[in-house]
């Protein structure tokens, strides 16, 4: 394509990405009331955890002003479209770039697609089970003195929330990224499996940042099942270098020790 169809097209495709998020956004309007519910619910079972405890502290969400309700159901209702529409938008990413790749490449790409959206899902809804578990460890910190409270702010606790629903589901996709790189031949499963305790440090220490918390709890929520997928890519990866190694597409070189010459053909 000339270059001004390559740029109508990405206009086109951008202009149904956001079509796609505005109609979600609008459900995710329509369906405030049951989304609020659920967004909420870790937080009132913490109230009940910390009452069947004894704890006396003071929990609850608060709207500051007159357009904080207004401007929270609008960010939960724009959180919900992208989540609903995510489908669509992905896929319009990867139909503009479909026309560049060659066979082989399109269907790796398709792979990639079809793995990747269950993947983020998953890991939303990891987050959300685990969510509870964090607000009871981060509220635990209110003194229980009979005069502390922690009245959190509806904006920032739905900031939170959103955040860490999605921190946890991009994370989930890093075992799509590693075998779609070891599908077209820039890694290798060997490479991935000799590097795991360098990949076992950089996962935590990309967990410790990406999480909206301070505590290790989170961290670890996080890391350990991000190792799980690792070691399960790099299953994948290994099948991959086999079956390449058997359709003559690579010499087989695995015999040979790290620090011994392989033969050039």
């Amino acid at each position: 394509m000339p270059l001004k169809e390559h740029l109508l097209e990405f206009r086109n495709r951008l202009m149904i990405a956001a079509a796609a998020i505005i109609i979600g956004a609008v459900v995710g309007w329509m369906i405030y009331d049951g989304v609020y519910d659920q967004l909420t619910l870790p937080f009132k079972e913490y109230e009940k955890t910390a009452r069947a405890d004894g704890d006396d502290a003071i929990v609850s969400l608060n709207f500051a002003n007159a357009t904080s309700a207004f401007s929270t159901q609008l960010g939960i209702s724009i959180f919900t479209g992208v989540i609903l529409s995510s489908p669509i938008w992905v896929w319009q990413i990867w139909a503009f770039i479909l026309p560049g790749l060659t066979k082989r490449e399109k269907r790796i790409s398709l792979g990639v697609f079809a793995t990747a959206m269950p993947l983020f899902l998953t890991g939303c809804f990891f987050a959300y089970l685990t969510l509870p578990k964090a607000l009871i460890i981060l509220f635990g910190f209110t003194p229980d003195d009979g005069n502390s409270s922690n009245i959190q702010q509806a904006s920032d606790y739905f900031s939170f929330v959103t955040r860490f629903i999605l921190a946890f589901g991009l994370a989930w996709l890093l075992p799509v990224f590693l075998v779609g790189l070891v599908a077209i031949g820039v890694l290798s499963g060997r490479t991935l499996l000799k590097s795991w305790r360098v990949a076992i440090l950089l996962i935590f220490i990309s967990a410790a940042i990406i999480t909206p918390t301070p505590d290790p709890f989170t961290m670890f929520l996080l890391a350990g099942p991000l190792c799980v997928l690792y070691f399960a890519a790099v299953g994948i990866a290994l099948v991959i270098d086999r079956r390449r190694v058997q359709s003559g597409q690579e010499p087989d070189w695995s015999h040979l020790s790290d620090d011994e010459a392989s033969p050039l053909t």
